[in-house]
């Protein structure tokens, strides 16, 4: 996401690149290389020409520091900018009633019943809520079945009743539900269409009339560019929602939504969805999305996942292995799985300072640790916890039982002698010092 718009920007600076001060000239020439790149990005045109306006304004009123060069002034003003046109801060859910009800509201394909799971598992595991998911979607084939089977995976009840085709009936049944058996949360996955339309808009409405739910949230897919910001304005009309959450933002999308829909329809973006797994549902900070558009990366949030991932116990129990040097393919084997967890390889790598230009054109499959994991599985548990026993024979075995072969089974455990003796000698340096301060990471304390 971004990479089109982020390279383009970058371009854009360049044209301040030497200059000694900001003018009125080099500064319009710069802002229109940018206006002209958020508009390539599906940013509303009237959007794109406010910002650079605002920026312009800003930029002009500013006196360069002998110790800033004008491209990093310039930069700094559209970071700030670019931050506050997506809203400024983070907005989290208002939850007042008990239960709470959430309202998902959207067109058919937008995700809105996989968003539901992901939600209930946000909420269940980072805000410590007990929810209940409510199968409103009576028309969709097999919608309510997809839910049942989301909800197991995440260990969440439903409420359905497969007797009744009025949504409103099912959604107050759902509420109740949740009062007697003390859930404190309630999540109303609904119908959508394939398109706006009045069948559509009167029957949200009545859910929304009969449950009163404390967010209506409209889901919208973030791959429809201008389309979603259109949708995203006429539900707005209708609905008065609370917020927005845009879905696919890992999907070949040119972020123009990410960038207009809180400006357009004056509601805040709260969530976003990063990828397929369960997981990959993240709260929506502007700031740290504006870091990653102008390509500083997102340190933030990158530890936040690992913090997610590591509890202080495991961290304590790794470091000392380390530090005895007794790191074995167990362990590996745990990281790897911890990692995975964490979401999409190639979304956790564009979070880290330059390494998103680095990686864009590379293709970096999520299938990747596959072949490390079935060779390391094909270990008996003793071969795991003394890689040292691993003679030819053993290798042989090994190869044959996870489908590879012995040279593939012979440059893991290189990898593996290699990445023991540098976490190793981490641990008696500075940097391992330094690590010991960030929560959540391997051998480091929690949160």
């Amino acid at each position: 996401m971004f990479e089109n718009l982020s390279e383009r920007l970058e371009r854009s600076f360049k044209i301040l690149k030497g200059e000694g001060r900001i003018t009125e000239i080099n500064v319009a020439e710069t802002l229109k290389d940018v206006r002209r790149a958020l508009i390539d990005a599906d940013v509303n045109y009237k959007v794109a020409k406010s910002f650079t306006d605002t920026v312009k304004q800003k930029a002009l009123g500013q006196n360069v520091l002998t110790s800033v060069k004008p491209g990093q002034l310039m930069v700094k003003i559209v970071h700030d900018e670019l931050a506050a046109l997506m809203g400024g801060q983070a907005v989290d859910l208002q939850f007042k009633s008990h239960p709470s009800v959430v309202l998902m509201a959207g067109l058919n394909g937008a995700g809105k019943t996989t968003l539901s799971g992901k939600l209930a598992l946000l909420l269940k595991n980072k805000k410590n809520r007990h929810p209940l998911l409510v199968a409103c979607d009576v028309y969709r084939p097999a919608a309510i079945e997809q839910l049942c089977v989301l909800a197991e995976q995440i260990g969440v009840p439903v409420y359905k009743n497969l007797e009744s085709s009025d949504p409103v009936q099912i959604a107050i049944e759902g509420i109740r539900e949740a009062k007697s058996r003390n859930f404190d949360t309630v999540i109303i996955d609904t119908a959508g269409r394939l398109a706006v339309d009045e069948a559509l808009m009167n029957e949200i409405a009545a859910i929304k009339e009969a449950t009163k739910p404390d967010e209506t949230l409209f889901v919208v897919d973030a791959m429809t560019g201008q389309d979603a910001v259109n949708t995203a304005l006429e539900f707005n009309n209708r609905l008065d929602y609370d917020g927005v959450v845009l879905t696919k933002l890992d999907g070949d999308t040119r972020g123009g939504a990410a960038l207009s829909i809180r400006t357009v329809v004056d509601k805040p973006i709260k969530f976003v969805g990063t990828g397929e797994k369960m997981e990959a549902l993240d709260v929506f900070h502007p700031e740290r999305m504006a870091d990653r558009i102008l390509g500083m990366g997102d340190i933030v949030s990158l530890v936040e996942r690992a913090q997610e991932q590591y509890d202080e116990e495991e961290a304590r129990r790794l470091q000392k292995k380390i530090r005895k040097n007794q790191f074995d393919f167990e362990d590996f084997l745990a990281q790897i799985q911890q990692i995975k967890k964490m979401g999409n390889i190639k979304d956790l790598a564009s979070m880290i300072p330059g390494v998103s230009k680095a990686i864009k054109d590379v293709d970096i499959d999520d299938n990747a640790f596959k072949g490390i994991e079935a060779i390391i599985l094909s270990m008996t548990p003793r071969e795991r916890k003394n890689p040292e026993i691993l003679n030819t024979s053993r290798k042989m075995r090994i190869a044959k039982g996870s489908g590879t072969n012995i040279n593939e089974v012979n440059r893991l455990i290189k990898q593996f002698e290699q990445t023991r003796k540098m976490m190793k000698m981490m641990t008696g340096t500075k940097m391992g010092r330094l690590m010991k301060h960030m929560p959540g990471m391997p051998g480091m304390p929690g949160k």
